[in-house]
């Protein structure tokens, strides 16, 4: 038996184990494996909400020993696997999701179908109300979806055993239809956009009692606005955030009273900062929600374009309606060599400033770097866009052969 000094006799045994295809249970892990359980049971809570709710503090991760029954002694090797001083990364959650199921050996997962909440039409209709963009585009996402075939049961359904190219990712592959979308309406190039603004603007002045046409400048305004004052709190809370733990953790009985000591003076001492720098109580914490804006506040600053029309964005074409906008820019036409078929780094100065700001907006919406949101972008345009890639990728090689 180990001695009290040492660490609990699990802790010992998981600091030993090693070897190759042997998965430990740490704390991204587990969070990992929660996220399995909600895929398993196709519930209405996506990887990026489930990030977001750890950070809200509505899931225990960062110190979830504290919840843990006072029998449970924690010391010694214990506090390699318990103490956790960063926030869960999305790509890192999602890979261990991988990892845990296939070690499992999981058979294949329920269908995600048209009426699941994963389904990439769902999604995206969840994710137009989050950005406050027009109901209208949501027929625009479904077809995308359907030319590009990612709305398919096989290419949307989890399976550990079969090896495919790559698993869905469900959420952030919904935003990329909506950028997808906001190219072929807008172009996004820091020109045609607000072309289309004056005109929208315009034909509202003049028809004030119809059905306003959607501005796009004015929705950038009104998103930027509620972003930034949204961001700023986010970052302010990460820079307040406290990362000891109330109930430390202490490496052998010995450093018990010396560990919980210094740990009320600590408290004492944030407390009496705390009354000094503010005096209004901390606000009560919120039920978790799907959504991060809401859009129904009668506020002129946040005005809600749901219902705004695109159709001075669209023309007739037989008995059919199609954009204004004839061109479209591919997001990268440099995919590696390798097989890994991965896009290269997104640099930021490359792109318009509109694209910079739609993917920094969704990201922050999914707590994903916008790096990976943008390789989601390129993959769906790859699929949707095969033969003006083909064509772009000879046009490349050519052009590096004539270097040579």
């Amino acid at each position: 038996m180990a001695s009290v000094c040492s660490g609990s006799l699990d802790g010992v045994a998981y600091s030993l184990r090693k070897g190759k295809g042997i998965v430990k249970m740490t704390v991204p892990a587990t969070l990992a494996f929660c996220y399995l359980s909600l895929l398993w049971q196709r519930e209405t809570v996506t990887l990026s909400d489930l990030l977001r709710f750890v950070e809200e503090g509505h899931i225990p991760y960062v110190n979830a020993f504290q919840h843990f029954p006072e029998e449970m002694k924690l010391y010694g090797r214990d506090k390699g696997i318990f103490a956790i001083e960063s926030w869960p990364n999305y790509e890192d959650i999602h890979k261990k999701m991988i990892e845990v199921a296939t070690f499992l050996d999981l058979p294949r997962f329920p269908d995600v179908t048209e009426d699941c909440y994963l389904h990439p039409s769902v999604l995206c209709m969840k994710y137009l109300m989050e950005a406050n963009l027009p109901d209208e585009m949501y027929d625009f996402t479904c077809q995308v979806v359907k030319v590009a075939g990612i709305g398919e049961v096989d290419f949307l359904t989890f399976d550990p055993i079969v090896k495919k190219e790559r698993t869905v990712k469900y959420d952030v592959q919904a935003v990329a239809v909506i950028v997808i979308v906001l190219k072929l309406l807008f172009l996004l190039d820091d020109s045609l956009e607000w072309s289309l603004s004056a005109i929208a603007e315009t034909y509202n002045e003049e028809n004030k009692e119809e059905k306003p046409w959607f501005d796009f400048r004015k929705w950038y305004q009104v998103m930027k606005k509620s972003f930034d004052e949204k961001k700023q709190k986010w970052e302010e809370a990460r820079a307040k955030y406290v990362w000891k733990s109330e109930k430390p953790l202490y490496h052998s009985s010995i450093d018990k009273s010396v560990v919980y000591k210094r740990r009320e003076m600590v408290v004492n001492l944030q407390k009496q900062f705390s009354s000094l720098v503010d005096s209004t109580p901390a606000p009560a914490k919120k039920s978790p929600s799907s959504f991060q804006f809401n859009w129904a506040e009668e506020d002129a600053g946040r005005m809600c374009f749901h219902g705004h029309s695109l159709q001075g964005i669209l023309q007739k074409k037989g008995q059919s309606l199609t954009t204004l906008n004839s061109l479209y820019w591919l997001s990268t036409q440099k995919f590696c060599k390798s097989y890994c078929k991965h896009v290269t780094t997104y640099e930021e100065s490359n792109f318009s400033l509109t694209y910079q700001f739609i993917l920094n907006l969704f990201s922050f919406l999914l707590r994903t770097e916008t790096c990976f949101l943008h390789e989601e972008v390129s993959l769906i345009e790859k699929r949707l866009f095969k033969t003006k890639y083909s064509i772009a990728k000879k046009k490349s090689s050519r052009s590096r052969k004539v270097r040579q």
